[in-house]
């Protein structure tokens, strides 16, 4: 069964989903990195050409075929529970974790981020944060499976404790 993470820009999916990853000796696919791949450029030239509504139809399309594989591991990017059909998929094919994180840790871990479109102007990006973290609750709640507080540990603690739990461990074919 793949494995999903979720959650918002800066609490750490691509870094604890490598590790994952590793663990399990599965591949692991960061959504935003593919969809810069495979367009070729940024994903701030594709909100800049296309606007939030070009970049999510790409993210769904990605999303959908990415999350038909086993024996992976998905980095979504922090906006892909908005669809209802994205949630849809993610909860039916596969195990779901939502790293959950308080806005200081985003605002301290995405300060010197210039590659979040959602997220520019230092002055704003708490503020921003905020309001991102409002409207999307919920729905990474509703999506999850299972949550998991990422803070300013360790990551390799989180991962560790991430990949102990049993559902992760069944998930990953190492339940026993």
């Amino acid at each position: 069964m793949p494995l999903f993470l979720i959650g918002m820009p800066g609490s750490g999916k691509s870094t604890v989903g490598r590790a994952l990853a590793r663990h399990a000796a599965w591949p692991f696919v960061d959504l935003d990195r593919e969809i810069e791949d495979r367009s070729g450029v940024p994903v701030a030239t594709i909100f800049e050409l296309e606007g939030e509504s070009g970049f999510r139809k790409r993210e769904a399309q990605l999303l959908d075929e990415f999350s038909r594989k086993q024996g992976v591991v998905l980095a979504t990017g922090g906006g892909a529970v908005l669809a209802p059909e994205n949630r849809e998929r993610l909860r039916s094919r596969g195990l779901v974790v939502y790293l959950r994180s308080t806005i200081d840790e985003l605002a301290r871990r995405t300060a010197n981020d210039r590659s979040r479109p959602l997220l520019q102007g230092l002055d704003l990006r708490r503020a921003r944060l905020e309001q991102l973290l409002r409207e999307r609750q919920a729905l990474y709640e509703a999506t999850a499976h299972l949550t998991f507080q990422s803070g300013a540990a360790n990551p390799r603690r989180l991962v560790k404790r991430i990949a102990e739990h049993p559902a992760v461990r069944q998930a990953m074919g190492l339940a026993g």
